[in-house]
Parts: structure tokens; C-alpha cells; sequence
């Protein structure tokens, strides 16, 4: 970590491998907007997983006012875990990953172009939602059953991303339409118990996931609850009839779907399954999910397509 004579506000914590490059390329445009706008800030990277949740404990530390991850879902979910612990740092992300689902939450694009640079360094700010399950943190959202498979099949059993890029990715998605069998889950909520054997299940603060599937389309990000969108047992037909409405979050009233919204639930199984945090896999029986009572403050673009609703 580099030093200045005086204390910069700002820091930017990069991920160099996030979209096979592209973080980098948006460093280089960093540099010209700091130094454009006369911004003094300190700028690190990281150097392996877990990483950008050290830096960002010790940037907290050093009194930085604004911390903010360059890179992916992934790297902000490990900066953002560190920070809700430091309630004085204000959270940013200028997405730079592949999927970058958690950026529409704050109304920024997936693809971070030079006309967004003024907006973001307005700095306003807005509280966030953030998910907790079994005390993992998670911004964006969490995915039990279909998804969860397809992402565990992504992995390595050292928990790195296979080689294959979206080719072997769509072709988990297509082997699992066919192939998946439901999981059967008791849900506790409410004070309520039900069974269901599962096709999907996802817990949200955010809408979008994987790019172009919104599903959980009426979620808002500062609402205090959790939108859960459970899809039960389906036949080949009926999955391929879904998977096709998802991008337009119209799947939520088919009969086999049940959408509502919680501050919390409870979810078992019967056996380890593979769920995912923003993205990284994790396996376990129960899962105890709800909300963080403190919230902590992101940079958001006001006047874009954000997903709170009471910055409208």
C-alpha cells in the first residue's frame, strides 16, 4: 500500500484478474478521472481470494472516507463484508466483472462507461440491505437448488471457476434443465412450516441474476425484507416455459411459483446441498437468512435505475 503526505478521502480497492482484464482497463480511466478531478486517493489490489476483505479492514482502519471495489460480484461481497463492520467508511463499486448483477441495485450499468464517472463521483449516498445466511453477508442475493447446481458444477473442488468459459457454463444450465431432480426443503417463516421439493429457491435484496434473469423482479434494496422466489417441482416443459420468462420477470405468476417477501427465514434439507452468496459456493443443511439491522451507506446514482425505493 502506497502513502501520501496527506490523508486522502478516497480508496479504491481493484481486483487485476476481474473480467479477464477489464478492471485494469478501467484503472487506467480511473487514474485520468482522479487526476482530472485534482482527487487524491489510494489505490491497491488484490492478490488472491479473501484478500479485498483485508485491505478493506485495513483502509478502514487508516480513516479513508470512501472505500470502493474495483471488480466483480464477488469482490465487492468481500470488501462490503469487512466495511458493514465500520459504519464510518461509505461503500462504492464501479463494476468490472463479468456478471455485475449487484451494480443495477445502484443504478449503474453492467458495463461502466466514461458518462458515469460525474455520477459517481457526486458521491450520494443511500442506505443498503444486507442479507445474512448462517453469517455469511450477502448484497445481491442467494440461490438454493437449480442455480446453486449450476454453479457448483462451475467449480473446481478447490473452489476455483473451471476453465470454459460461457460455453461450459450455459452447458451446466442446459445438462441441469434436463437432469435436475428437486430438493425437498422445509421453510420456516411466519411461524409457519411448509415441505416443498424445490426446483429453485432465491432469497434477494436485488432483481437481477447472471446478467439477464430478474428473478426476483419486485425486490427493493432498502425495504427491510427479503423477496424469496420458490419455484416448485416441474416437469421438462414447464421448466423450459419459466427459464424463458425470467428475463422479464413475468415467471412470478405462474402457478408453480411462489413469490413473497420476508424479514426472515429458515430453510433445511436433508442432506448437504450446494447454495451460493453473490455467486460463491458454499454447502451445509440449514440456513437461517434475514437481514442486518444496521445498514451501511453506498454511493448510488440518484437519477438512474436504481432498485430503492425510497431514493425515489
Amino acid at each position: 500500500m502506497t502513502t501520501t503526505n496527506q490523508q486522502p478521502d478516497w480508496a479504491f480497492i481493484i481486483n487485476p484478474v476481474a473480467g479477464a482484464g477489464i478492471a485494469l482497463e478501467v484503472e487506467k480511466e480511473l487514474q485520468k478521472q482522479l487526476k482530472q478531478r485534482d482527487i487524491a486517493a489510494e489505490i491497491v489490489f488484490t492478490a488472491r481470494k479473501g484478500h479485498a476483505s483485508e485491505l478493506a479492514k485495513e483502509l478502514a482502519n487508516s480513516n479513508y472516507k470512501y472505500i470502493v471495489a474495483v471488480g466483480g460480484d464477488g469482490t465487492f461481497n468481500e470488501m462490503a463484508s469487512e466495511l458493514v463492520k465500520h459504519p464510518q467508511c461509505t461503500m462504492g463499486h464501479i463494476p468490472a466483472g463479468t456478471g455485475n448483477d449487484f451494480a443495477q441495485i445502484i443504478g449503474l450499468p453492467a458495463k461502466f462507461d466514461d458518462s458515469y464517472w460525474d455520477i459517481f463521483f457526486e458521491a450520494k449516498t443511500h442506505k443498503l440491505d444486507v442479507g445474512r445466511c448462517n453469517g455469511k453477508l450477502f448484497f445481491n442475493g442467494m440461490g438454493l437448488g437449480f442455480d446453486a447446481q449450476v454453479a457448483a458444477e462451475n467449480y473446481s473442488p478447490t473452489g476455483e471457476v473451471k476453465q470454459g468459459g460461457k460455453g461450459k457454463y450455459i452447458w451446466h444450465i442446459l445438462k441441469n434443465l434436463l437432469f435436475f431432480k428437486e430438493q425437498k426443503m422445509q421453510i420456516t417463516t411466519d411461524n409457519q412450516n411448509t415441505t416443498e421439493l424445490c426446483f429453485m429457491q432465491t432469497v434477494a435484496i436485488g432483481r437481477r441474476f447472471a446478467g439477464d434473469f430478474f428473478i426476483t423482479p419486485e425486490a427493493y434494496a432498502d425495504d427491510n425484507l427479503l423477496d424469496v422466489c420458490l419455484v416448485k417441482k416441474l416437469n421438462l416443459f414447464q421448466r423450459l416455459s419459466i427459464l424463458l420468462k425470467v428475463p422479464k420477470g413475468t415467471h412470478i405468476t405462474n402457478p408453480n411459483v411462489h413469490y413473497y417477501k420476508t424479514p426472515e427465514l429458515i430453510v433445511e434439507t436433508d442432506k448437504k446441498v450446494p447454495f451460493h452468496l453473490d455467486g460463491e459456493l458454499f454447502f451445509d443443511t440449514r440456513f437461517e437468512i434475514d437481514i442486518l439491522q444496521e445498514k451501511p451507506s453506498i454511493i448510488f446514482n440518484s437519477s438512474g435505475n436504481n432498485f430503492f425505493s425510497k431514493a425515489k
